[in-house]
């Protein structure tokens, strides 16, 4: 790998999001055309037939491909292509998005992250993953096993769990877009059914409709759309052997976000992330992965985290604020858009335009979006220049 090949050569110079939620007055086109004018707006674009010169779209269940998004946008004659990665789409789309301009092939380019899971029938995904050792799991079921092996290991709680959940709900009310805005507390974590033990309704995300939309250009015609444009300094895919039957797995950890974690770092040169990373966008399907998660990307030592939690280290005033819009647990987890809505958030943040959720002065900002069955995981890492 050649850590120079994309470091710092890919500007994100607009961005947008509509509001997630069940969104049942929107169909996926009204959602693209309202995240992608958004983004146009905010790059300062009036002529997008004219200045967006390919399109990278992800969508988990989309019901036409790539028409759905050419079709709503009007971008005919130019390459639109459709990334599928599961959970991990958004950010997979925005990679190859990346690509396209860090070597030359194009100028300015849209990412478009969207699904709209809520029309489709389903209270949730509508799979069922083929088995933990040989037995039926669905993701919260499977998650859950990771907590009760990670509870017996380092002694953590369901209340160390609802402190995840009760930051995240704080940090979605705070956001605009986010589709629940609810404040809750420990003893509303605890007292709420449950799902799949130890995960009650509150440790679970809230699936949504959604779309979030990036403008990419290259960094030498940044300032032509605006002068706070960011940087992409980091994007990075990796997977690891299927846990689910993967003899070394340990339940403890999260394989492909450590690989990921690898790739990205070296990329953007980073030796120690908890002290170089100032904000962070975790994928927190459920309370128990961001907690995971926080271990895996050396933000904490292994097993610590639950102190971290209960000492409020990634709270929106801690020393590296997490989830700051609410994470998928309250701003909503429309799977495709997902990714996407990450970097609108960490742009927002390196800009200073987070409004009452903002994160002081911060630089240099990541995403972390896993995914597959589950072996995948997509980061990214973003500045100012």
């Amino acid at each position: 790998m050649n850590p120079d090949a994309i470091r710092d050569k890919t500007a994100i110079v607009g961005v947008g999001c509509c509001k997630f939620g069940e969104n049942w007055t929107q169909s996926p086109e009204d959602m693209i055309v309202e995240a992608a004018y958004e983004a146009y707006a905010d790059a300062g674009i009036d002529d997008p037939q004219r200045r967006i010169e390919a399109v990278f779209c992800g969508a988990a269940y989309p019901s036409r491909g790539t028409a759905e998004v050419a079709e709503s946008l009007k971008l005919f004659d130019r390459p639109v292509s459709l990334v599928q990665n599961y959970c991990a789409t958004g950010t997979d789309a925005f990679r190859y998005g990346v690509f396209s301009v860090a070597c030359g092939l194009y100028d300015t380019v849209l990412v478009v992250g969207f699904d709209k899971p809520k029309d489709r029938g389903v209270s949730g995904p509508s799979i069922m993953m083929s088995g933990v050792r040989d037995l039926p799991a669905t993701p919260a079921g499977w998650f859950a096993l990771c907590a009760a092996r990670y509870f017996e290991k380092y002694g953590a709680t369901r209340e160390d769990l609802a402190r995840i959940a009760v930051k995240n709900h704080h940090n979605g009310t705070l956001a605009p877009k986010s589709m629940l805005k609810r404040e809750i507390t420990i003893d509303d974590v605890l007292k709420a059914r449950i799902i799949s033990w130890p995960f009650g309704l509150y440790d679970c995300a809230a699936q949504s409709d959604g779309a979030a939309a990036v403008v990419l250009t290259r960094r030498e015609l940044a300032k032509t759309f605006r002068d706070d444009f960011v940087l992409v300094r980091a994007v990075a895919i990796a997977l690891a052997p299927n846990p689910q039957s993967d003899p070394s797995f340990d339940f403890l950890g999260w394989k492909p976000t450590i690989y990921a974690a690898r790739q990205a770092y070296a990329m953007a040169g980073i030796a120690n992330p908890r002290k170089e990373i100032d904000v962070a966008q975790v994928h927190d399907c459920f309370t128990l992965t961001e907690l995971l998660t926080y271990e895996d990307l050396g933000l904490c030592d292994k097993g610590a985290a639950k102190e971290h939690v209960a000492a409020g280290t990634f709270a929106l005033k801690g020393e590296l604020p997490i989830n700051t819009d609410g994470g998928l647990k309250s701003f909503g987890h429309p799977t495709g858009a997902t990714g996407v809505r990450m970097i609108y958030e960490n742009v927002l943040q390196l800009q200073g335009r987070a409004g009452p959720r903002q994160v002081d002065n911060a630089a240099v900002a990541l995403s972390h979006n896993i995914g597959g069955a589950p072996q995948t995981c997509g980061m990214t890492i973003l500045a100012r220049p």
